[in-house]
């Protein structure tokens, strides 16, 4: 007997279940607006045959910008535009910056960790991540020479190619793995070691997993699915190898300790456990050191990563503007490797890497937040636990910020001198208190491995494929595979 059949001879019991419960459920008057829920489903047949991205562009025409949605028998509240996602996230930042409890990782990570915890384990976690990465060259001149120097490595990988097709997510996932490794462990692997190509294979093989429809329904019943097999025990196979991992490198780093010359972020973490004050036992365990590892480890490696990918695809669907950016770094750099420092000489090429943030909008829906308590928001009323999602891609794509919305524009980012211009829904790190830790590497690693390549090579389709902007939709949303031919510039 297979999932689906299992499922469904189930349906009558949890609908009967899902009637009981609502009928019990408190009743609250002056939520946001929204369409009408189905028994167990909520809303979710909605998505089946519709493009999430449009259905929410019209519920918002027709329900307005804050909106009630159903996903199973759990509402929560979606923010559509940049005006409302600022009000909720800056001006009612303290009443949103709980994470909703998300059972697919929750169940592994105990709620540890930086990015789904809350309270005063968040806040540790948080400040103790933000200095550790700070004390070990994030936004420095140390991180940006790992960074140039791993760029290097990047490019002789691909020069090995030799310009023929070839598929770059490898290659561009060690690379930038590489420099979150390089802060965590204190070292670097090389492209082909089996270590980094299987920890890189976990994390893949999740993401795909998380976003797939076995990701779907076993946040939808989790108690049911637990005890049946299926891809959703994948996720948490996976998970524990990675943890395991993680556990067996800070058991080896605790053995060679010495309080007086920390390697690395673990290291760090370590004589935090060891200091005897009140916060080391009940913050600093074992378990917040693999979640937090592991957190660190994904978004460092996830978004850049996707990021880059979507940066070249764009570079060969449009070559004049890639044309473009390689004259700039002629004109400014010339053969040396880029630094950051250029990047305030480089107007173009800056509004150019803006625009693929912004284009390739790679968090779409934004990381969920929840209401820490019972708020009144834009005349509505949203009670305590309700999860919130601050609709990213509604930003990005804000008619009233953006001139070409739905077009790759890069002139979105400069005024009419050619000198770049901020905009302020610009957001793709998110705003407020849980705006992403790692910004500012992110920032430093986009432009510096973006440059160096287009120092390097020229990127081209192979001959007779055409590029394809389609999305795939995981836990990021990334392009699809793809084969390139990196032409040598010299």
């Amino acid at each position: 007997m297979d999932l689906i059949t299992i499922l469904l001879s189930v349906v009558v019991v949890l609908v009967l279940a899902n009637v009981y419960n609502y009928k019990r459920r408190p009743k609250h008057k002056n939520l946001p607006p929204g369409p009408k829920p189905l028994p167990i489903i909520g809303n979710l047949h909605m998505l089946v045959k519709n493009d999430p991205y449009k259905l929410f562009r019209e519920l918002s025409k027709k329900y307005g910008t804050v909106l009630t949605f159903y996903y199973g028998r759990e509402k929560a509240i979606f923010l559509f535009g940049y005006d409302t996602v600022k009000d909720a996230l800056l001006t009612h930042g303290e009443a949103f910056s709980n994470r909703p409890k998300l059972v697919l990782l929750s169940k592994s990570t105990k709620d540890n960790g930086v990015f789904f915890s809350n309270g005063e384990n968040w806040k540790t976690m948080r400040r103790f991540a933000l200095s550790t990465l700070r004390d070990f060259g994030m936004g420095k001149k140390a991180i940006e020479d790992k960074i140039i120097e791993e760029a290097e490595c990047l490019v002789q990988t691909i020069k090995s190619y030799g310009g023929k097709p070839f598929d770059n997510l490898t290659v561009l996932n060690a690379a930038v793995a590489n420099i979150i490794i390089s802060i965590q462990l204190g070292h670097r692997f090389s492209y082909n070691d089996p270590t980094i190509l299987k920890l890189m294979g976990l994390i893949n093989e999740n993401s795909k997993l998380m976003g797939s429809l076995a990701g779907m329904l076993y946040s939808l019943f989790p108690s049911l699915l637990d005890r049946l097999p299926g891809p959703h025990q994948r996720i948490f196979e996976n998970l524990r190898q990675f943890h395991n991992f993680i556990r067996v490198t800070f058991t080896e780093q605790k053995k060679n300790l010495d309080v007086n010359d920390q390697r690395n972020l673990i290291d760090a973490f370590l004589v935090k456990q060891q200091e005897g004050k009140t916060e080391s036992s009940q913050y600093f365990h074992n378990e917040n050191l693999i979640a937090l590892v592991y957190d660190l480890f994904v978004a460092g490696m996830d978004t850049v990563t996707t990021s880059l990918r979507w940066a070249i695809l764009l570079m060969i669907k449009y070559p004049e503007i890639q044309k473009k950016v390689q004259n700039e770094i002629d004109s400014i750099i010339g053969t040396t490797p880029p630094q950051a420092e250029h990047r305030k000489e480089m107007p173009y090429t800056d509004a150019v890497i803006h625009e693929i943030q912004r284009f390739s909008d790679i968090v779409p829906v934004g990381t969920p937040h929840e209401a820490n308590y019972d708020v009144t928001f834009r005349g509505y009323f949203i009670p305590k636990g309700t999860s919130v999602f601050p609709l990213l891609y509604s930003v990005l794509t804000d008619e009233a910020y953006f001139e070409k919305p739905f077009e790759f524009y890069p002139e979105n980012f400069l005024d009419a001198e050619g000198n770049f211009k901020k905009n302020d829904a610009f957001i793709p790190f998110s705003i407020g208190k849980r705006s992403c830790v790692g910004e500012t590497l992110a920032r430093m690693e986009l432009f510096l491995f973006f440059t160096t390549l287009l120092q390097n090579f020229t990127f081209q389709a192979p001959p007779g494929a055409e590029v394809n902007l389609t999305r795939v939709q995981a836990a990021l949303s990334a392009p699809k595979a793809y084969q390139l031919c990196a032409i040598p510039r010299t």
